[in-house]
C-alpha cells in the first residue's frame, strides 16, 4: 500500500491542497469583500454571546475554544520549527499569509455549518460539511464518504499522532515509560470524552485558554527581553520570504521553499477548509442567533492559532540564538532547545508541559469532531459512540508506544480526500454565503441585532431545518418590537 498512499498524498498536499485551499481562501475573501479585514472586530464581539434560553447547543466561546483545542497542537511546536528548518525564516510570513486568506475560508465553511444543523434524538444540535453536502448540494452519498474519512483521520490516527508526541515530549523531560504515559492519557482522555461534547465543551473552555495565556506570556516575556532585536528578526523574515535573504545551512529553493513550507504547515495548523472546525461550529447556539456570527468566531480561531500562537513559537526560536538554518535539530527539540536558552533549563520542562496540554486537547477536540459524523452516518447510538470511545482510547495507547509511517500517511490521505470533498463544496455553495453575509452586515447597518429569517431565504425550503431558525426568529422580531 506504500507506494499507493505516497503517490496519494504528493498529489493531494503537493498540488491540489496546497494550492487549492489557497486559492479558495483568496477567492472568498475577494467575493466576500475582505470580510476579515474589513469586520476583524466584529469577529472579537460575536464570541462574548451566550446561549440565552436555548440550551441544545454550547455557547460561542465553547465552540472557539474546542475548536482552538483541535487546532492548536504540536504543529504551534514542533510544525513551526519544521517550517524554520525546511524554509528559512521566511517560511514564517508565508504562515501568515495562508492564515489570513484562511479566516475567510473558515468563515465560510462554519457559516455553512450553522445554517444547516439538525438536532439529534436528544435534541441537541450536529452539523457540519456532511450535513451541507448531504442537504445542500443533494449529495449524501458525498456526506457519509467525508464521514468515513473524517473518522479515520481525526476520530483515529490523528488522536495517535498526539499521543505519540506526549510520550516522546514526556519521556524526554521526565523519564516516564511510554507504556505508562498511554496509559494515563487514555485514561484521562476516557474522563472527558465519555461525557459526550457538553463535557468537551467545559473543560476545552477552562483549559485552552489557560493553555494559550500561559504560552503567550512566556512569549511576552521572550519578546520584552529582547524587544532590540525585534525589528531585525522581522526584517529577516521580510527579507527571506521573497528571496532577498542569502540562502544558507542547506536550504535550497529560496523563496520557493520558504512559501511551500510556511503554507504547508500553516494549513496543517490552522486547518482552515479542511472541514474539520464546522463539525463543532454546528453546535453553537450563535448570538446574534445568524450563522453568519459563528462563521466569524471560527474565523478568529485561525486567527488565533496561526497569528498569535504560531507567531510565538517562531519568534521564540530565532531570537534564541540555537537557530541554524538547515540545520539537524528540528521539530519539537528545536523548540525545547529554544526555551532552554530563554528561561534554562526549565525550558525543556515548560515545551514538555505545553505539549501535553495542546496536544491532549486536540485528542478531545478531534473526538467530538467524529461524534458529530457518527450522528450523520446514523450510529450515534450509545452502542456506535461507545465503539468509538474505545477506538480513540485504544489509538491513543498504541499511539504513545510507536510511530508507524504507512498508518500515519494514510491519516494524511483521509485528511486530504476530505479536505478536496469539502473545498468543492463551500465553492457550490458560496452564492449562499455570500448572502448569508450581506443579509448579516445589511442588519448591523440598520442598527439592528441580526437574526436569520427563513422568509428571506425561500430557495433553502426543504433543505434546512426551519424549526431551529423560525422560533429564534420570532423572538427576535418580538424583541425588536
Amino acid at each position: 500500500m506504500d507506494p499507493v498512499i505516497d503517490f496519494l498524498n504528493n498529489i493531494l498536499w503537493g498540488y491540489v491542497l496546497i494550492y487549492g485551499l489557497l486559492a479558495v481562501g483568496i477567492y472568498f475573501t475577494i467575493r466576500l469583500g475582505f470580510i476579515q479585514f474589513r469586520h476583524f472586530f466584529e469577529f472579537f464581539r460575536v464570541v462574548r454571546g451566550s446561549r440565552s434560553s436555548d440550551k441544545a447547543g454550547i455557547s460561542p466561546l465553547q465552540a472557539l475554544t474546542v475548536s482552538l483545542a483541535s487546532r492548536v497542537g504540536t504543529g504551534n511546536l514542533a510544525g513551526v520549527a519544521v517550517a524554520l528548518t525546511l524554509g528559512g525564516p521566511g517560511a514564517i510570513f508565508w504562515m501568515w499569509m495562508v492564515a489570513l486568506v484562511g479566516m475567510a475560508t473558515a468563515y465560510a465553511e462554519s457559516t455553512l455549518a450553522q445554517l444547516y444543523k439538525v438536532r439529534n434524538e436528544d435534541g441537541d444540535y450536529r452539523g457540519g460539511p456532511a450535513f451541507y453536502i448531504a442537504r445542500g448540494l443533494r449529495q449524501p452519498w458525498l456526506g457519509g464518504l467525508f464521514s468515513l474519512f473524517l473518522i479515520l483521520s481525526f476520530g483515529l490516527v490523528f488522536n495517535a499522532v498526539q499521543a505519540n508526541s506526549i510520550a516522546d515530549a514526556v519521556e524526554a523531560a521526565f523519564g516516564v515509560e511510554k507504556l505508562w504515559i498511554g496509559i494515563a492519557l487514555a485514561a484521562l482522555t476516557a474522563v472527558v470524552i465519555f461525557g459526550g461534547i457538553r463535557q468537551i465543551a467545559r473543560v476545552a473552555e477552562i483549559v485552552v485558554p489557560f493553555m494559550a495565556v500561559a504560552y503567550l506570556a512566556v512569549a511576552i516575556y521572550v519578546l520584552v527581553v529582547h524587544y532590540a532585536e525585534l525589528p531585525g528578526v522581522f526584517a529577516l523574515i521580510f527579507r527571506s520570504a521573497f528571496g532577498l535573504e542569502p540562502a544558507a545551512g542547506g536550504i535550497t529553493g529560496g523563496i520557493a521553499a520558504a512559501m511551500l513550507n510556511g503554507v504547508k504547515r500553516g494549513l496543517f495548523s490552522n486547518e482552515a477548509g479542511m472541514g474539520s472546525a464546522p463539525n463543532i461550529a454546528a453546535v453553537a447556539t450563535p448570538d446574534p442567533h445568524h450563522p453568519s456570527s459563528q462563521g466569524m468566531v471560527q474565523g478568529l480561531g485561525v486567527f488565533i492559532d496561526t497569528l498569535l500562537i504560531c507567531t510565538a513559537t517562531a519568534l521564540m526560536i530565532l531570537l534564541s540564538g540555537v537557530y541554524t538554518p538547515g540545520q539537524e535539530v528540528t521539530g519539537t527539540e528545536l523548540t525545547q532547545n529554544a526555551l532552554s536558552a530563554h528561561i534554562g533549563g526549565a525550558g525543556i520542562y515548560f515545551v514538555a508541559v505545553a505539549i501535553f496540554f495542546f496536544a491532549f486537547t486536540s485528542i478531545i477536540g478531534n473526538y467530538s469532531y467524529a461524534e458529530n459524523a457518527l450522528t450523520f452516518l446514523g450510529l450515534a447510538g450509545k452502542p456506535g459512540l461507545v465503539v468509538m470511545r474505545i477506538g480513540v482510547l485504544a489509538m491513543v495507547i498504541w499511539g504513545s508506544l510507536q510511530s508507524v509511517r504507512t498508518v500515519f500517511n494514510t491519516a494524511d490521505a483521509s485528511m486530504g480526500l476530505m479536505a478536496t470533498i469539502n473545498l468543492i463544496a463551500i465553492l457550490a455553495l458560496s452564492g449562499t454565503v455570500t448572502k448569508l453575509t450581506a443579509d448579516y452586515f445589511k442588519q448591523k447597518k440598520e442598527g439592528r441585532q441580526p437574526v436569520f429569517d427563513n422568509d428571506h431565504y425561500p430557495e433553502l425550503a426543504g433543505k434546512i431545518d426551519g424549526t431551529i431558525w423560525t422560533r429564534h426568529g420570532d423572538i427576535g422580531r418580538q424583541e425588536e418590537g
